[in-house]
């Protein structure tokens, strides 16, 4: 009994460890919409993980980390999280689609994540939960389709892309999570793309002219060290301990809080369609958390502490 009631403790700190990343995550468009009103999308996409490898070495060289030795899946993580999901995401933005529209389109993400789990970790999630997660997908493509008049957008491709790329780097993470502090791996793929990010932010900066605003620097200041690197301490630990593709669910819930980051700090209007859309993926989180009777089968090695 105390044995069950020990996992049970584990499994609620687990998933607490991914809302909270979630709820980081989920102010990232809104930031990066105040972001671009002075800055140029490119800048925000590249200089954010510039600006977040500074705090990355700091604490590597403060514990004095040890030889990286997956530096196969830091770089799969640094190609998805530090270059490819920041900049394809900030370009989707900066054609015009609103923060609101990106966060429920961005909803596929837990889906592609629950797919690259199986692939790259071996988990095997229960049918239950593949239907909890096929649902929520469907609901994110409708909900594309009918906001796109019946086709997808030039922005909803970018997101779309930016998603599959996000969806192997938090699967990449999480299994490196296992075996190492949780924190470690974005410090590790932040490092890693640094000598290709710090010099092109500089050449950003000097051609682009940026207006550093106070809403854009508060927008580019978090997406820097929160959405780029705080956010992932939390995030790879609650993976790593709740199993990826279960983990990964968690995220649903995304959309309906950064619509109310939007409507807040961006004024955004939110229409019925939007609403319901996020409502239906949220129901898809619950569906999916109730399949944790039949638990993903997990790799023998226990996962580092965060």
């Amino acid at each position: 009994m105390r044995d069950n009631d020990s996992a049970t403790e584990g499994g609620k700190i687990a998933l607490f460890l991914a809302f909270l990343g979630t709820l980081v995550f989920s102010f990232t468009f809104p930031a990066t919409v105040l972001a671009l009103r002075g800055l140029d999308p490119m800048l925000i996409g590249v200089g954010r993980a510039a600006l977040a490898a500074v705090p990355a070495a700091g604490a590597l060289l403060w514990v004095r980390a040890g030889r990286l030795r997956d530096r196969k899946g830091a770089v799969i993580v640094g190609l998805g999280v530090v270059v490819g999901f920041p900049v394809l995401s900030t370009l989707a933005l900066a054609q015009g689609a609103s923060a609101a529209h990106g966060a429920v389109v961005i909803g596929l993400l837990p889906a592609v994540t629950a797919i690259m789990a199986t692939l790259r970790a071996g988990e095997r999630p229960p049918a239950a939960f593949w239907m909890a997660a096929g649902s929520g997908a469907a609901c994110v493509t409708l909900f594309t389709l009918l906001q796109g008049g019946g086709g997808f957008t030039s922005a909803d491709l970018l997101f779309g892309a930016a998603l599959v790329l996000g969806g192997i780097s938090y699967a990449e993470g999480g299994r490196m999570a296992r075996t190492m502090p949780a924190w470690q791996v974005i410090c590790w793929a932040l490092v890693i793309f640094a000598p290709l990010t710090v010099p092109v932010t500089a050449w950003l900066l000097a051609t682009t002219q940026p207006s550093w605003t106070a809403e854009s620097l508060a927008g580019f200041g978090y997406v820097s060290f929160f959405s780029m690197f705080l956010g992932f301490f939390a995030w790879y630990a609650g993976l790593a301990r709740a199993g990826i593709a279960r983990g990964g669910q968690v995220q649903l819930a995304q959309p309906l809080l950064t619509l109310g980051w939007a409507a807040l700090f961006l004024g955004e209007d939110l229409d019925a369609q939007t609403g319901l859309a996020a409502l239906a993926v949220l129901g898809c989180v619950v569906w999916a958390q109730r399949a944790r009777g039949e638990t993903p089968r997990e790799p023998a090695a226990e996962p580092a502490p965060a």
